[in-house]
C-alpha cells in the first residue's frame, strides 16, 4: 500500500494541534480506511516533528497493516468508537490543558463560546487511566454514545467527527470554550448560551466550509 493524501493531512493535524497545545508529546488522531481499519500516528513518533513515516495503518484490533512502527497503545479509543460509530471518519485524542482543569476540579464544561456550542453536552468518563484494553475502549466508546466528544477526568479529551478536518475545529473549539469559561470562572458569574442560542449556533456554524477555514488559519501557522 503506498502513501495517499490522507496520511499528510493527517500529519498536519496533529503538528497543528501540537503547535496549539492541544496535543503534546502523548495524543493521537486518526482517520478511518475502511470498515475495519483506520490510520493513525505511532506511539513513538515526535509529535512536533512528524512526517508521514511516524503513521500506522492497522485494523480494529490493532493489528499493523501498513508501516513499520507500532501503535499508541491507546489505539483502542479509536477503534472502539470506528467499530460502533460508521458515522465517524475521524478521531482526535489530545490531553488539553483548560478541558482537563476543568474535569480535575469537577466542573461541567457549559456553553460560554458561539463556536463551543457545537459539542453539545459533554459526558465524562470518570476513569482517569489510559485506555490501554478494548473493554475500556468500549466503555469510552458507551459514554461517548452519539456525541461529537467526551471528557476524560483529570486525563483528557476524545472529539471525533465526519471528517478530519471536522474533529480538529471541534478539538479547537472544545479547549477554547473550557478557556474562557475558566477564566470567566475567576472573575464572576459564567453566562451560558440558552437552548435557543445552541440552536441557532448550530444551523449558522456547523458547517464544513466553516471546519476547513479553522483548518487553513492554524495550517498557515507550520509555515
Amino acid at each position: 500500500m503506498k502513501n495517499s493524501a490522507d496520511d499528510q493531512q493527517l500529519v498536519d493535524a496533529i503538528l497543528m494541534l501540537e503547535v496549539a497545545g492541544i496535543i503534546d508529546y502523548n495524543g493521537h488522531g486518526s482517520i478511518r480506511t475502511g470498515e475495519r481499519s483506520f490510520l493513525i500516528n505511532s506511539g513513538a513518533s515526535n509529535r512536533g516533528a512528524m512526517d508521514v513515516g511516524d503513521l500506522v495503518e492497522i485494523d480494529l484490533d490493532g493489528k499493523v497493516l501498513r508501516g513499520d512502527e507500532k501503535p499508541p497503545m491507546e489505539y483502542h479509543i479509536h477503534a472502539e468508537i470506528y467499530r460502533v460509530r460508521p458515522d465517524v471518519g475521524a478521531v482526535i485524542h489530545a490531553h488539553p490543558k483548560w478541558s482537563t482543569v476543568l474535569t480535575i476540579a469537577g466542573h461541567k464544561m457549559k456553553p460560554v463560546y458561539a463556536q463551543g456550542t457545537l459539542l453539545g453536552e459533554l459526558p465524562v468518563f470518570a476513569n482517569p487511566l489510559s485506555v490501554n484494553t478494548r473493554p475500556v475502549g468500549e466503555q469510552l466508546a458507551a459514554t461517548l454514545g452519539e456525541g461529537r466528544g467526551v471528557l476524560m477526568r483529570a486525563h483528557g479529551a476524545t472529539v471525533v467527527g465526519s471528517s478530519l478536518s471536522e474533529a480538529f475545529a471541534l478539538a479547537m473549539y472544545m479547549e477554547e470554550n473550557a478557556h474562557r469559561q475558566y477564566l470567566a470562572m475567576q472573575i464572576g458569574e459564567v453566562y451560558e448560551f440558552t437552548a435557543e442560542e445552541q440552536v441557532a449556533c448550530e444551523k449558522n456554524l456547523f458547517k464544513q466550509r466553516l471546519f476547513d477555514k479553522v483548518w487553513e488559519y492554524q495550517r498557515a501557522k507550520l509555515k
